[in-house]
């Protein structure tokens, strides 16, 4: 989760920029030109490529031959749309905003848009733009020219074979995910209801109206309720949804909206499979709204001042929007609640009441709380089962059970499992926050809430991380099941009711959905071991089930080690691997939340020493390599498709966290040798350069033979691909 201010209305478009450091240096290509068209080769059209740098299509074709590249390869309506995130990334430091605009077919508007609601994609690019002057064709002199055969060459060198055709396209699983199952699906019967998650491949924005890249076509559906899924969510944005009083323009299209999401719940449900709404409201609105309606007015934060909960009309709005839609959706399985993070809503909503003159006169358990009994009021207007789940995210701990204590008993309790527990790696003391699979919750601050929930006759609901996380968020699933199913079993004796299975990340329907589910089968007394054991026989066969969750178990207790810290999570090189840069200087860059780590070790390891940090990643890339091996060594030659996808993932994973621990090294050795008073001095450093970037060169070059077989690497929902095969 984000804590974050990021407004939510534009007016005329203002997209930003930050501090706008100068862009970083390309020395690797000839000039930033050939690095645009290697970037953007297997993403955009090279006709598109062409307009935008005014280079005629042919030549666009014939620098991305000379630098060694076969194709182009053919690009599909639907890959653009789906990645375009990918696109904004690897051109933010090459592109200036208008360039960039045309390149992805956007308005100003849109992309405003985009870098704001879009999970906050303007975060994870460093709150800045960086200065790009415009990109410019020009004819290639003998020096381009002569290295462009340099790099064909180095092209060749490492891929003597050839660089092999893709088996499967960018965004290949799409299609296969999508795709009706083989096989009858009956959804899972089990203890813990609901069982809910997100979309695999779900696109951020405006998923009920942009129906043409649907976020959960029936084959998606299907194969999660065989994984154990019964609930599913997206976002929703109030307005959009019902009418706004004061700005009737906001809701435009809320019909159709409506109408779609009817369909979507009407389509889930023949799966057993209910939708749930996600809401963050009132959201904030522009200083300017408030000119008219002064008596609105609450928290102020930049540009935008939150719609005060403490005035009448907003519960009203609140109340009557959500009655319409629940009355309208009669089958709709529930809302949740985020109240004290992500975008600015109620004044408490970041913790600064006080800003507003109502609200600081009000205990923030009290308007926490209260935005949550209004949501409940408006579901009972319209005399539906809908649930609504209060999400305690963000609650502070003097006063959370104070809003528990003040919700209605209807309203269903969720918290983080494995919030607050402490742990010790590598001798260093921290604390897990949340997204967690290498340590096994529940912890503390959920008992706690859960406890005071029950006290008062409310359902509860554990917020967990099944799939996959920001530990490792670039393939589908993290391997390690011991550690899931260990934690679905505490959770059982814990009597919690049900299940948040992921945030954004981790909604692949993976083998860790579905030891969950065995584990939650009602009045089960299922072991970890016994329902791993199920599930490996199900998916691998009698003959590898055994294999498979020794696999497993050892992938759980190496990644027992991963060196937790809310630092290592969000900034450490983790998502992109063995794609991030060997900078031969230092960027001066601040590596970004799962966005772009550049050459920030500092950040990247938080709390833990260099030393510490290089050796925990070191150790669990040796755990899970160990894992492949043996796995491999017991399926021999006659591997299975299904077995194949995971040594993939098994291999890839990895491969991430030994170049996290290679580029760590990379970093500490650079920065000596810079420093070195002597080539005497420096030779050590030297020495251990070329080690890291020799290793680095064969986990690039087998990650790449990966991703070109596996679509499902180094692509997360909100992130879309961290990277691509040319990357690697």
């Amino acid at each position: 989760m984000f804590l974050l201010i990021v407004g939510t209305i534009l007016g005329a478009a203002e997209l930003p920029a930050g501090s706008t450091p100068d862009a970083l240096a390309i020395p690797h290509f000839p000039d930033k030109v050939h690095a645009f068209v290697w970037r953007n080769w297997e993403l955009v059209p090279t006709e598109d490529m062409s307009r935008v740098i005014g280079a005629p299509e042919d030549e666009v074709v014939r620098m991305g031959r000379a630098m060694g590249l076969a194709g182009p390869p053919p690009i599909t309506e639907d890959q653009r749309k789906r990645s375009y995130i990918t696109v904004i990334r690897r051109n933010w430091h090459i592109l200036p905003y208008e360039q960039l605009l045309d390149l992805l077919g956007m308005t100003e508007e849109e992309l405003a848009f985009t870098l704001r609601e879009d999970d906050f994609l303007y975060i994870k690019l460093g709150s800045l733009k960086p200065k790009c002057e415009p990109l410019r064709y020009e004819t290639p002199g003998a020096i381009a020219l002569s290295q462009e055969r340099l790099i064909a060459h180095e092209v060749m060198r490492a891929f003597p074979d050839g660089t092999g055709e893709i088996t499967d396209p960018l965004f290949g699983f799409v299609d296969r995910l999508s795709a009706p199952p083989d096989n009858e699906v009956k959804p899972v019967e089990s203890g813990f209801n609901p069982r809910y998650g997100y979309s695999y491949f779900a696109l951020y924005g405006d998923p009920l109206l942009e129906t043409d890249t649907d976020p959960y076509p029936d084959g998606l559906l299907a194969r999660m309720a065989a994984a154990g899924a019964n609930g599913v969510w997206l976002q929703a944005v109030l307005y959009k949804l019902a009418p706004f009083p004061w700005n009737p323009s906001l809701s435009e299209h809320y019909e159709e909206r409506l109408e779609n999401l009817q369909a979507l719940v009407a389509r889930a449900k023949q799966h057993g499979v209910g939708i749930y709404l996600y809401l963050n409201e009132p959201r904030a609105m522009p200083l300017s709204f408030y000119e008219e309606h002064p008596d609105l007015k609450g928290v102020v934060e930049g540009d935008h001042a939150a719609m005060c909960t403490s005035a009448p009309e907003v519960r009203d709005y609140i109340r009557d929007s959500i009655a319409s839609i629940s009355a309208a959706v009669p089958d709709l399985a529930g809302f949740f609640t985020i109240t004290a993070s992500e975008n600015l809503t109620n004044c408490w909503s970041h913790h600064n009441g006080g800003g507003c003159p109502r609200c600081s006169e009000r205990p923030p358990a009290d308007v926490i709380a209260e935005v949550n009994a209004t949501i409940q009021e408006g579901i009972a207007k319209a005399g539906t089962q809908t649930r609504l789940i209060a999400w305690d995210w963000g609650w502070q701990d003097d006063w959370a059970v104070d809003a528990i204590n003040a919700l209605p008993t209807e309203v269903t309790l969720q918290s983080v499992s494995e919030w607050s527990i402490p742990i010790t790696r590598g001798g260093i003391d921290s604390v897990i926050g949340e997204y967690s699979i290498s340590t096994i919750g529940p912890g503390p601050r959920a008992t706690k809430h859960w406890q005071a929930a029950r006290d008062r006759g409310m359902r509860t609901v554990a917020k967990i991380q099944a799939g996959n996380t920001w530990e490792l968020s670039a393939v589908p699933y993290i391997p390690a099941l011991e550690n899931v199913a260990q934690h679905a079993a505490n959770l059982r004796e814990a009597n919690v009711d049900g299940l948040m299975l992921g945030w954004t990340l981790g909604g692949y329907p993976s083998p860790n959905l579905e030891v969950v589910a065995e584990m939650g089968k009602a009045g089960a007394t299922t072991t970890p071991e016994q329902a791993m054991a199920a599930v490996a026989a199900r998916r691998y066969g009698d003959d590898m089930a055994e294999a498979v969750v020794t696999a497993w178990k050892q992938c759980s207790a190496a990644f027992s080690e991963f060196p937790y810290n809310g630092s290592v999570v969000y900034l450490a090189p983790m998502q992109v691997g063995p794609s991030n840069p060997l900078y031969s200087d230092p960027t001066g860059y601040t590596a970004t939340m799962v966005g772009i780590p550049y050459d920030d070790l500092t950040r990247w390891r938080g709390g833990y020493p260099e030393d510490v940090f290089i050796g925990q990643f070191t150790k669990m890339a040796d755990g899970f390599d160990a894992a492949l091996e043996r796995l491999r060594a017991a399926a021999g030659s006659d591997v299975s498709d299904a077995l194949q996808g995971e040594l993939n993932v098994m291999e890839a994973a990895a491969i991430h966290f030994r170049t996290v621990a290679n580029q760590a090294r990379f970093v500490r050795a650079r920065d000596a040798v810079l420093n070195a008073k002597s080539q005497e001095e420096a030779e050590p450093s030297l020495a251990e350069l070329e080690t890291v970037i020799a290793s680095e060169l064969d986990l690039a070059t087998r990650q790449y033979a990966i991703q070109r077989r596996d679509s499902r690497i180094g692509f997360e929902a909100s992130n879309h691909y961290f990277y691509v095969p040319l990357d690697l």
